[in-house]
């Protein structure tokens, strides 16, 4: 695996980090960044801790508007064990994703996530201020499975989806996996992916502290 320059600089750089930092100061940072960045754009949600897969993992930041953005944080203070189950799950789903890791962590993060993620370095300065670096933009995902997107939506979500094509009624009597199933076979994924992004913004049962909605009207 080859690095650029910044990335090797970081690498140098690694050892010299002293202040360790923790995932609430980070997520706090990228956050506040976040609505600074999108805070006017219609139609732009941001998720703490959205499921991904039915559960199978939790992505720790998920910017919703035109695509659909992961952030995962890794601290100083956390360890890689459940990275390259994660890294294999949120693959299946976001549009683009980016690692915001603890100096700490940098090196192996950057052997462990695909060349297409981004990545950023979180830093904690003698004054405790965060500092975030951007090492490398994330590009997007060429391979999300549509099965795995059709997971976010709920029964009457999907039902929905499906009679925009007058399919018979019985369409309600199939389950919530026959659903997902039958959507990731016949919906393009263009469109799938443009529906489950409106679905997300919709709900009204996020948790209060999971998710902010900027500029809904």
């Amino acid at each position: 695996m080859s690095y650029n320059t910044t990335e090797k600089e970081h690498f140098a750089g690694t050892e010299k980090a002293i202040m360790v930092t923790n995932d609430r100061e980070i997520r706090q940072e990228i956050s506040d960044s976040l609505i600074k960045k999108y805070g006017k754009e219609p139609g732009t949600l941001i998720v703490h801790e959205l499921k991904v897969c039915q559960g199978e993992a939790r992505i720790d930041i998920a910017l919703v508007n035109g695509a659909m953005h992961g952030y995962e944080i890794k601290s100083d203070r956390d360890t890689l064990e459940r990275l390259p189950g994660q890294i294999k799950i949120y693959n299946r789903v976001f549009d683009t994703i980016t690692i915001v890791t603890g100096a700490s962590h940098f090196k192996e993060v950057a052997t462990l996530i695909p060349p297409w993620w981004g990545i950023k370095v979180a830093s904690c300065e003698d004054s405790g201020k965060i500092t975030i670096t951007e090492i490398r933009q994330p590009e997007r995902n060429a391979n999300i499975d549509a099965f795995s997107l059709a997971q976010f939506l709920w029964k009457d979500e999907l039902v929905d989806l499906v009679m925009r094509y007058n399919v018979g009624k019985e369409i309600k009597r199939l389950t919530r996996a026959q659903l997902w199933a039958y959507v990731s076979e016949n919906i393009s994924l263009e469109e799938l992916k443009a529906y489950v992004r409106e679905c997300l913004k919709k709900r009204q049962a996020w948790r209060p502290d999971a998710q902010r909605t900027l500029n809904d009207d």
